[in-house]
């Protein structure tokens, strides 16, 4: 049996079992993607579900832009593993009681998101169901992939674009408010960092993976796939302009709340000490990126701001 290592949590230990029982038939599981190995380069190939009721509430948002998230959320696989996408297939699960309409609508969105990318919907599934569900599959091709097993001590550790945004406006509807709308925006229509992800993997990234489920609960992630530890300076994360205003709400530092947000779809990854701001000042796809730490000996994650560390987990969904 081939595994790459984990972090904690209740997700990743039903992953491992899973790993158990398939045994022998179990290929590198743990990390978004599938990597398959062709002539000129890699087949890259993942999955994720969106489902109603857990991923988002139903009124949260348009049914375009569940199509537009099902399908973002997928592809960000792809940019994490610095490949550029070459189709998708959508499984689509359908409540009794939802009409046509909706279902055209939901898949208008998928198509939009397929769209802005160069790519396109390549088949997929229709099914009956309790609630509507999407489990969108990406393909894609790298010349060089990449995994979150690769950081080594003395690299330093980068996030892409600004954090919290989502999780401002999922806090919002949490407390029955409306969203800023640079959160709902956030939230509704994440963009995944597919150029900015082949940019860094063709200027030597050494490990890469997204946030989807919150800095604090993917970093970990990283750091076990890559056996070091990560020290990240919360002091420096470019944090979404919409967390402000929720942080004082809760009485919280905003970049502890930026941390903690998951459904981010930006990129955490490792880069060898010479790449610099000057270098990231090239960011492939005109997305910002910003050194938020270092890789040292080690294991785990250390978040400090100013001389108060914090013990954070990550985003779950409920």
């Amino acid at each position: 049996m081939s595994s790459i290592a984990m972090g904690p949590g209740g997700e990743f230990d039903r992953i491992r079992a899973i790993a158990d029982a398939l045994g022998d038939s179990a290929a590198d599981l743990g990390d978004d993607t599938a990597q398959v190995p062709e002539a000129d380069g890699t087949l890259i190939v993942s999955n994720d579900a969106c489902v109603e009721g857990v991923h988002y509430k139903p009124g949260w948002i348009h049914d375009e832009e569940i199509g537009w998230r099902a399908a973002a959320g997928a592809l960000s696989d792809l940019a994490a593993a610095g490949a550029m996408p070459v189709g998708l297939l959508v499984g689509v699960t359908v409540p009794s009681d939802a009409t046509n309409a909706r279902l055209v609508e939901v898949m208008r969105g998928v198509g939009a998101m397929a769209r802005s990318v160069g790519t396109a919907v390549r088949g997929g599934n229709l099914s009956d169901g309790p609630v509507l569900s999407l489990t969108t599959t990406v393909l894609g091709r790298a010349r060089r992939p990449v995994s979150r097993a690769g950081a080594r001590p003395g690299d330093g550790v980068w996030v892409s674009g600004v954090l919290g945004g989502p999780r401002a406006a999922l806090l919002a509807w949490l407390d029955g408010r409306q969203p800023a709308p640079a959160a709902r925006t956030a939230f509704a229509r994440p963009q995944p960092r597919l150029r900015l992800g082949a940019w860094l993997a063709a200027k030597g990234v050494t490990a890469m993976m997204d946030i989807s489920d919150g800095l604090a609960g993917d970093a970990p992630h990283l750091a076990a796939a890559s056996a070091a530890r990560l020290e990240i300076d919360l002091a420096a994360l470019p944090v979404h302009p919409s967390v402000h205003a929720e942080a004082r709400r809760r009485d919280e530092p905003a970049p502890v709340l930026a941390a903690v947000g998951g459904e981010e779809y930006e990129l955490l990854f490792t880069m060898p000490a010479a790449f610099d701001d000057a270098a990231a000042a090239e960011a492939g796809g005109g997305v910002p990126i910003t050194r938020v730490g270092r890789v040292v000996d080690g294991a785990g994650v250390r978040f400090a701001l100013g001389e108060q560390e914090f013990e954070l987990e990550g985003f779950r969904h409920r």
